[in-house]
């Protein structure tokens, strides 16, 4: 079985963070968010991957990813020149999958237990195609599985008005090489892409077996600034404490992990946090649910429940709930109070 990521997409409900930068590198308690999919296949034992990039990312992407190594991967990187869907995108990686088995990852999903109970199912029962489903509140937003008595996906809608059930496709699926003509008999949706829920249904239709698995425990398709901030509560949760830097009359309380090389004075940090190394932070309050990237300076300031990346610098400002980008700086005369912002990498604030 070969693994296909999904590393391409505008990343449009996450401007301007992706203006300069692919969705599936945004960080989550400091790790870039496709590195997660990529543990989790090599944990299940695929090592042979593909990973789709776009031509405006695919760069920065290469860059990130490196040969899969340091994953225990082989990776492959396969260019789709237009955003056409993920169907679309499946289709341009067919030829490194090369009639094997493959799983597809989307690059911007998390989920909690891995995929190696997936692979095995698949491999035990050989359906054409094996699905993931989770329950959420939302299902007009997602894909979505409707089950017959026993169990059996008999229908899948994308982003339905009226939805069949509340089982929302999860952003993993295992395929034989029944789907190249699966996809090749599908149209583009009415917002012109090649959809993949199109592209199972038409497996459905022509008699095919389509299995599918409930996530046990919890998933995340990280789109916009809020589903981004609830992914890293959920993983920043199992952080281990684990101080590498120094701390000079600082008080901590709950698990903190601090990278190499970062200093942090007169300073109360309430995990679970992350900092990373090299961060200099002097009478800073780091609140529950918080990393801090690499390199980063802050001071005088209050950080609770946010991402910032690396390099940014928040000196005097107090912020929640809140996306700063690489480089970003926030300096000045502050607001009364905590503020909530998205500011992209480079772009800076004064107050006066």
């Amino acid at each position: 079985m070969k693994g296909i990521v999904l590393a391409g997409g505008t990343g449009s409900r996450l401007r301007p963070i992706t203006f300069s930068m692919a969705k599936q590198l945004v960080p989550i308690a400091n790790k870039p968010i496709i590195e997660y999919g990529l543990e989790d296949l090599a944990e299940a034992g695929i090592t042979e991957v593909g990973v789709v990039i776009a031509p405006e990312t695919g760069g920065e992407v290469k860059e990130a990813v490196g040969d899969g190594s340091r994953f225990g991967l082989d990776v492959t990187f396969i260019l789709q020149e237009e955003p056409l869907g993920i169907a679309h995108a499946l289709k341009t990686a067919l030829p490194f999958v090369d009639g094997d088995d493959c799983l597809m990852y989307l690059g911007d999903n998390l989920v909690k237990d891995g995929v190696h109970d997936v692979v095995d199912g698949f491999r035990e029962h050989r359906p054409n195609c094996q699905i993931m489903l989770s329950p959420v509140e939302n299902p007009s937003s997602f894909g979505v599985a409707e089950l017959g008595d026993n169990g059996e996906v008999v229908r899948l809608v994308e982003k339905p008005r009226v939805p069949p059930s509340n089982l929302a496709l999860v952003g993993v699926y295992l395929f034989d090489d029944s789907i190249g003509e699966a996809i090749d008999a599908i149209e583009p949706s009415g917002r012109g892409e090649y959809e993949i829920t199109d592209a199972i249904q038409r497996l459905i239709d022509d008699g095919r077996t389509v299995r599918s698995s409930v996530v046990r425990d919890w998933w995340k398709d990280t789109g916009t600034k809020e589903d981004l901030l609830a992914a890293q509560k959920l993983v920043i949760a199992e952080v281990a404490h684990n101080v590498h830097g120094e701390l000079v009359d600082c008080t901590v309380g709950g698990p903190v992990h601090i990278g190499e090389g970062s200093k942090l004075t007169g300073c109360e940090i309430v995990g679970p946090v992350v900092i990373g190394a090299e961060v200099h932070m002097s009478r800073v309050l780091v609140g529950p649910q918080t990393s801090i990237g690499d390199k980063c300076r802050l001071s005088d300031a209050a950080v609770e429940g946010s991402i910032v990346m690396a390099g940014a610098e928040v000196h005097g400002w107090k912020i929640r709930n809140s996306l700063v980008g690489r480089e970003a700086r926030l300096r000045g005369l502050a607001p009364a109070g905590y503020v909530e912002m998205t500011l992209g990498e480079r772009s800076e604030i004064v107050g006066e």
